[in-house]
């Protein structure tokens, strides 16, 4: 396991309920990379992703974030540590207005004032299309301006380690193309991106590393464009094709 690695998992099992879905999953990922986690639906990557922040206990094993322990550490804890979430389905207050969002996104990293201000200012800059609908309710926006809100609000708490969830989801192909780039690029700022993601080939494009999951065990981890990466892909998703006969829901 890479010692200087800005976050690192050893061992972790997790689940709901009496239901395992992780079994002893260990990776490490360092600041300026992109880490891609591959795998078909049910493998475990929203789940995975949950337990890094905490939303989900893990069962077993630890978590570790720029060298300390978190495992134990709550939710809120974790985000002002430096972790933020771009959740599958974008997780956002659709009644609510963009701007309200942007401060929400703020303020649960304890950003507030003056901060909060040049912050949303920051991330404003990123996705300028959002600055004229500062006053629209979130759910008024195209899909695409939505997952570029739901990123926004991330931002705006100023986070080191950036986990996205299926972030293509609901997205045009171009669209999704120019998500990818700012994802690189938000990366070469020094942050540390774990992308999970079901398409996973244009991914493998912008990402270092590579992390296969199947049935909730890690079947490969290692550099994002190594030959053994896309073998495990192509086998971890051809048995789930076999086993669910296509049907991945």
């Amino acid at each position: 396991m890479t010692a200087d690695a800005l976050l690192r998992v050893e061992g972790v099992s997790a689940g709901y309920g009496d239901m395992t879905v992780l079994h002893g999953v260990t990776f490490a990922a360092q600041a300026g990379t992109v880490t891609a986690v591959a795998g078909a639906n049910g493998a475990g990557k929203t789940t995975l992703l949950k337990t890094i922040l905490g939303l989900l206990p893990a069962g077993a094993g630890a978590v570790w974030f720029s060298g300390a322990p978190v495992t134990r550490c709550s939710v809120s804890d974790r985000i002002a540590q430096g972790m933020g979430l771009v959740p599958e389905g974008r997780g956002l207050f659709s009644t609510m207005s963009v701007g309200d969002n942007l401060r929400l996104g703020g303020r649960a990293a304890g950003v507030g004032g003056a901060a909060l201000g040049a912050a949303i200012g920051e991330a404003l800059e990123l996705f300028p299309a959002l600055s004229a609908k500062l006053k629209v309710p979130a759910g008024r926006l195209s899909g695409g301006q939505q997952q570029m809100l739901s990123l926004a609000r991330t931002l705006v708490a100023s986070p080191r380690l950036l986990l996205l969830d299926e972030p293509s989801m609901g997205l045009a192909p171009k669209v999704w193309s120019e998500l990818l780039v700012l994802i690189r690029a938000l990366a070469g700022e020094g942050r540390a991106v774990i992308l999970a993601e079901q398409k996973i080939r244009p991914v493998l494009e912008i990402s270092d590393h590579c992390v296969v999951l199947q049935r909730g065990r890690v079947v490969f981890t290692g550099a994002a464009r190594d030959e053994a990466a896309e073998r495990s892909i192509s086998g971890a998703y051809l048995e789930t094709e076999m086993v669910t006969g296509g049907d991945h829901g």
